[in-house]
């Protein structure tokens, strides 16, 4: 398949980068940090030394890592598209055998699976640490830990991939994939407040409307986060864990609906890049 060659391509374009060695570098020292500061220094977080627990441990380095993974999906992914049509390089890639739909997808895997294994090997080095560091590991929680991680990981390889194929300029796919970043990751948690401010009479109801936590799920970060409570929802209760359903009644509140709002923010993506990418004049 001509789009397997092209990720492959790309996945080994960035393995011979400085860049990838960097990034690996920085998240395996970000990892162990994060647990060894969990467990040695736990009332930094707001927790006491006997409340230290493995489920505790894993979703600390879930919710940081939601952070990294977004971060390095815009420095690895932003210019995979726009990059190359601002240098010309895309009219020598498709003069060879492969259409815009297999270039555009190959793009997307090879750039994912650069995030992924970085992803991958930190936090298995990460956990590990903390395992050690804990005197206990259970294995099957962190294989589902990091699947999941790597499925988000995949998922926001897609969404600023899919940002760089509607523009040809670098500093456009820029402003785009930060935007992104500002908007659903920074900013959102006061969007659906202001959304029922306003449509209430600019007043806070006494209950909030069931349609406000499917608004707070929006962020691929919170999808994540809930997908994980919804594998793991012993560890999660262990943890301490909320996904902010309690008080909704509707049948949507619980964390399964994370997996559907990965599943947009897959699908949605590569659709708009696609169709833009594929209309687009080079």
């Amino acid at each position: 398949m001509s789009w397997i060659a092209v990720a492959k391509k790309d996945f080994r374009d960035a393995v011979q980068s400085r860049a990838l060695w960097a990034l690996l570098a920085v998240f395996v020292l970000f990892s162990v940090m994060t647990t060894y500061a969990y467990v040695e220094v736990p009332e930094a977080f707001g927790a006491q030394s006997g409340e230290v627990s493995f489920a505790g441990m894993v979703f600390f380095l879930a919710g940081i890592t939601g952070l990294f993974v977004a971060l390095a999906a815009i420095v690895v992914c932003y210019k995979s598209v726009a990059g190359e049509r601002e240098l010309g390089s895309i009219k020598l890639l498709l003069g060879l055998p492969h259409t815009r739909g297999e270039v555009f997808l190959g793009k997307v895997v090879g750039r994912a699976a650069v995030i992924a294994v970085t992803l991958g090997i930190g936090l298995l080095i990460g956990v590990g640490f903390g395992a050690l560091l804990l005197g206990t590991i259970q294995v099957v929680p962190v294989v589902l830990f990091v699947m999941t991680a790597v499925l988000f990981a995949g998922v926001y390889a897609t969404i600023i991939v899919g940002l760089s194929a509607t523009t040809g300029s670098t500093s456009r796919a820029t402003t785009l994939a930060l935007g992104f970043f500002v908007v659903f990751e920074l900013a959102w948690d006061v969007v659906p407040l202001g959304v029922v401010y306003v449509a209430n009479g600019f007043s806070m109801p006494q209950q909030m409307p069931d349609w406000v936590f499917l608004v707070m799920q929006i962020p691929p970060s919170s999808a994540y986060f809930s997908s994980l409570v919804a594998l793991l929802p012993a560890f999660a209760d262990e943890a301490n864990a909320q996904t902010q359903a309690a008080g909704f009644d509707a049948f949507y509140a619980t964390p399964e609906i994370g997996f559907v709002v990965l599943a947009l923010w897959l699908i949605v993506p590569l659709a708009v890049g696609y169709v833009r990418f594929n209309s687009t004049d080079l």
